[in-house]
């Protein structure tokens, strides 16, 4: 009965089934879409705007919520339980589920940096039309030592899997991964970093300073602040 009701509610929109399934489906499996993205993200995140409240009201069955930003495009999955930007704060549910997902320490401190950049680069004036900011790998690898006394990973591989993971999350942009291995590479920051690592975050880190942080403190607190992210798959 329900599949008969969505339907009908598709047929309206000319659009079929397996189209709505194409697009919750991308949803679920990547927790983020954006239209600048590529091609099929283009046109995935078209779709959904002539059918956003279906898609709303079908995942919010689950209590799968969606941040939708349409100045930069681009929308975010937030499981159950999670405070979305610029809606009500939520219920804590007991079922907080495999939507969520935890980065680990060299993670939190490369997202905190992003969004620290993001905004010094914000109040300079030094965004693009399209809200992103452009930045030097040195130029993070500095600032994380400066902020958090640490270094970017030494090892290659690390290196790219940190910044690949986060290119996953659509929080970077970068051509490809052997620019990474150069420290003249530069890199782009998405907008969506501003909702992604909330203000408490950023005010706890500006009310602390490194010489009085017990780091492996200081990255549990902080990861524990930062907004929940859809589990890649």
């Amino acid at each position: 009965m329900l599949t008969d009701a969505l339907k009908t509610q598709l047929e309206k929109a000319d659009l079929a089934l397996d189209e709505f399934r194409e697009l919750v489906i991308r949803l679920l499996n990547y927790g983020v879409l954006c239209r600048d993205e590529n091609q099929t993200e283009q046109q995935l995140y078209d779709r959904y705007l002539r059918i956003s409240e279906l898609v709303d009201d079908y995942l919010g069955i689950m209590d799968i919520r969606i941040f939708h930003d349409r100045r930069f495009e681009y929308l975010r999955l937030y499981p159950p339980g999670s405070q979305v930007p610029g809606m009500e704060e939520a219920e804590v549910s007991a079922h907080a589920g495999s939507l969520r997902n935890r980065l680990n320490q060299q993670e939190v401190a490369m997202v905190l940096v992003l969004r620290l950049q993001y905004d010094k680069a914000l109040r300079e004036g030094q965004v693009d039309d399209k809200g992103h900011v452009t930045e030097s790998i040195e130029a993070l690898g500095i600032a994380m030592k400066n902020i958090l006394s640490r270094s970017l990973p030494e090892r290659l591989t690390e290196r790219k899997q940190l910044f690949t993971r986060l290119r996953r999350l659509r929080l970077i942009e970068f051509r490809s991964e052997e620019d990474l291995l150069g420290g003249e590479a530069w890199l782009k920051i998405h907008p969506m970093i501003v909702n992604f690592v909330n203000d408490e975050a950023v005010a706890a880190l500006a009310r602390t300073t490194v010489e009085q942080r017990d780091e492996t403190e200081q990255d549990n607190k902080v990861e524990d602040i930062l907004l929940d992210t859809p589990t890649e798959r």
